[in-house]
Parts: C-alpha cells; sequence; structure tokens
C-alpha cells in the first residue's frame, strides 16, 4: 500500500504542469491562477490539520516560520514554475524542475550538512549531463531563455527552501506545515492580486475545473497520499518511487498538447531520474527533506 500512495503522489504531482496549461488556455493568468490554488489548497488543509490536532499546541515561532516559509520561499518558488510553464513546454519544465535534488545535495555538501561520496559525485555528473542534453536537445533557438531561467530558477528557489526548512522546521508535524505554508503562500499571492489591481476571475468555466483540479488533486491529493506512504515506506524509498512525476508530466503533455521530447532530451531525461533516484539511497537528513515530503514536505512540499 505505500509504493502505491507514493506513486498516486507522484502521478497527482504530475499532472499539475498540464492543469496549468489547461487553465492558460482557459484565460487564467498567472496570478489569478496561484491565488486560487493556495487559497482552495489552504483551506481544505487546514481544516483536515484542524479536524486531525495538527495544528494543536503549535508554538507561536513554528507558526510565523511555517509561514514566512510559504509567503516567501514556496511563492517564489510556484511563482516561478508557473510563469515558465507560459512560456515553454510542460515536459522540459517538469524535467528542469527535476534538477532540485542534485542542487540540494551539492549545496548541502558544500555547507557541510553533507558528506560527499564517489556515488554522489557520479549522480552529480549524470545530473548535469543529463540537464545539458534535455536544453541542447531542442535545438539552437527552439527552448525560450527567460523560460529556462525562470525553470531552473524554480529548482534553485527549492533548493534553498529545502535547506533552510530543514534547519528550522524540526518538530512541526508534516500536515500542519504543508497547511501552515499554504496559508502564507496564499497571504503572498493575495497582496499581489490587490497591488495588480485585484482579481480577475471572469475566465471560461473551464479554467475554474483546471484550477480546482490544480488545488485538489496536484496539492491536496498529491501531499495527502505522500505523508501516507512516506509514513509506510521510509524517506529514500519514499524520494525513489517520486521519480514518477515527470514521466507522469512527459506522457500527458503528449497526449493532451502533442508535445514530444527528442531521443537527446529523452535520455537526458532518463539521466537525470537516475541521477535522483543514485542520490535518494542514502537515508540522511537531507535527502530525507529532498524527496516529496514537502519537497519539503518534511520541509512542505506543495508543488
Amino acid at each position: 500500500m505505500g509504493p502505491a500512495l507514493c506513486l498516486l503522489s507522484a502521478a497527482a504531482f504530475g499532472t499539475m504542469a498540464i492543469f496549468g496549461k489547461l487553465a492558460y488556455e482557459a484565460g487564467v493568468g498567472v496570478g489569478d491562477l496561484l491565488l486560487v490554488r493556495f487559497t482552495v489548497a489552504a483551506a481544505v488543509l487546514l481544516a483536515i490539520a484542524t479536524a486531525t490536532g495538527a495544528l494543536r499546541g503549535l508554538p507561536r515561532r513554528a507558526v510565523v516560520t511555517g509561514l514566512l516559509m510559504g509567503g516567501v520561499g514556496y511563492a517564489a518558488q510556484a511563482g516561478l514554475f508557473f510563469l515558465a510553464l507560459e512560456r515553454m513546454d510542460a515536459s522540459i519544465l517538469a524535467l528542469l524542475l527535476y534538477t532540485y535534488p542534485a542542487m540540494v545535495t551539492v549545496a548541502a555538501i558544500a555547507i557541510g550538512r553533507e558528506k560527499g561520496s564517489r556515488r554522489r559525485t557520479v549522480a552529480l555528473g549524470i545530473a548535469c549531463t543529463g540537464t545539458a542534453l534535455v536544453l541542447l536537445g531542442a535545438g539552437t533557438g527552439a527552448l525560450d531563455p527567460l523560460a529556462t531561467a525562470m525553470g531552473l530558477g524554480a529548482a534553485l528557489t527549492y533548493t534553498a527552501y529545502i535547506l533552510i526548512g530543514d534547519g528550522v522546521v524540526g518538530g512541526i508535524p508534516a500536515l500542519a506545515l504543508a497547511a501552515l505554508v499554504a496559508t502564507g503562500a496564499t497571504t503572498t499571492f493575495a497582496v499581489v492580486s490587490v497591488m495588480t489591481g485585484g482579481p480577475g476571475l471572469g475566465f471560461a468555466p473551464a479554467g475554474w475545473v483546471a484550477l480546482l483540479a490544480i488545488a485538489l488533486v496536484s496539492t491536496v491529493v498529491a501531499i495527502l497520499a505522500f505523508f501516507a506512504g512516506l509514513a509506510r515506506v521510509g524517506p529514500s524509498a519514499a524520494s525513489i518511487l517520486s521519480t514518477l512525476e515527470p514521466p507522469v508530466t512527459v506522457a500527458l503533455a503528449a497526449l493532451a498538447f502533442g508535445e514530444s521530447l527528442g531521443a537527446v532530451q529523452l535520455a537526458g531525461g532518463a539521466m537525470v531520474l537516475l541521477a535522483v533516484v543514485l542520490l535518494a539511497l542514502p537515508q540522511g537528513r537531507i535527502a530525507a527533506l529532498g524527496g516529496r515530503n514537502g519537497r519539503a514536505e518534511h520541509t512542505a512540499e506543495l508543488a
């Protein structure tokens, strides 16, 4: 049951970029997408966390920490991801985002939280080569430089979010943290919406369907399934099983939008996923966080 829950979570996360593209086609703007996504997800997660007692007795510092992680770190990551999604294929973006485990490992070693090893060095080399193949395989001029920068920026921001969260969220229940992160992100996007003229929610009904799918399937169901699977199989296995996410995105993007990756890009994507598996094998603290535990959902993953 545990592996099935982790695979369900990965598949649900893998649909996010697809529903995002469908929302854009229905006239939904990035700001409105993010506002509705986090508002709905926060409401559901807060209700569940309250009903299960996950929020009971949390110290004020923990609450403030969770809200700031969502309002600053996660909001930045989600914003970059969906801005990039406006300008590039979902399949390529999914592979770019999945460079974050390698980034986490490099940063963790650099700041002394993890030790280097031959296997990690090999994995990082594979990840870098794979990323280069994904980008170069598109051909000159085929990729939007700004979108590529934002996609890699989303991975880099997520890396910082995981590393910072690793040092400050000890002892906070994962479900409570996810609810607080979503609430913090909601606050940020609500402020941004007000400052930019308010939400524009007059898009087609198909847009609402896509938004609710992002909030409920790609966020709430994905998070809850991951937590349930994580409790049964442990962080390393959960991280490895979560590598199903990019293939799900690639397959659905091909079906829904006719996107296709060339042979070079497919090889590069396979190398990135192989590197993730190699990096997930050790059960270090950062390795556990970098899985889908809150891709910080031990530091709270929402995207």
